[in-house]
């Protein structure tokens, strides 16, 4: 995932403006089929990049092939009048696109359309090696966001299925949410707790595998 060669790079750049930006929109449109009008009042009812995206989360997803972009606003209890899984609903709209993406990518593969030669150029991706980055990326963002801690989608849609006492101590642990994120991806491989193999680039390469 640290490869940063020059079409690894313009692979991945072209990853985070399309799948971060789709992500992102998906959000805003499931909120606003829900009745809620803040993500379109804040002009993130859009697949403009520039409306979504995060510089370190950007630099994150170029150099380690995940990240995030700036999150939706949207009201909870204005999704939630038009059903109580609103806000769940609006949160898995997210991963949901990515995995779309990483579907529809992979069907001239499947088809023998394109096939992988493990060369390209110097400068850039062949459409296989991009193709090949596309999907990877786009299952590793889904994943990614379905950890269940804030301010990742995963907490807001499991907090939906949590009886009262389990929403009360995902409530209490959401001030630390990043920090707890960051404590476990960047130190938790020191005490041989590696959560990114385990949770995302496993799973990852497993529905890779499946999907070409």
């Amino acid at each position: 995932m640290f490869d940063l060669s020059l079409p690894t790079l313009i692979s991945r750049i072209a990853t985070l403006v399309i799948a971060l930006s789709v992500h992102e929109f998906a959000h805003a449109w499931a909120a606003n089929e829900l009745g809620d009008d803040t993500p379109r009042r804040h002009g993130r009812l859009t697949l403009n990049p520039l409306a979504h995206l995060d510089l370190m989360g950007s630099i994150m997803l170029v150099v380690a092939g995940f990240g995030w972009a700036k999150p939706v606003p949207i009201d909870p209890y204005a999704v939630r009048r038009r059903t109580p899984a609103g806000a769940m609903l609006v949160s898995v709209a997210g991963p949901l696109s990515n995995l779309l993406l990483a579907i529809t990518a992979s069907i001239p593969i499947r088809m023998g359309l394109i096939q992988y030669s493990g060369t390209t150029s110097r400068i850039l991706p062949s459409v296989a090696g991009f193709l090949y980055e596309f999907i990877l990326i786009n299952l590793l963002l889904m994943l990614f966001n379905l950890i269940p801690l804030f301010p990742l989608d995963g907490e807001k849609a499991l907090e939906y299925f949590l009886p009262y006492r389990g929403k009360e101590i995902l409530l209490r642990l959401r001030p630390y949410g990043t920090i707890l994120l960051m404590a476990l991806f960047f130190m938790g491989p020191y005490i041989g707790i590696n959560l990114f193999q385990y949770l995302i680039l496993t799973p990852a390469l497993w529905l890779f595998g499946i999907l070409i």
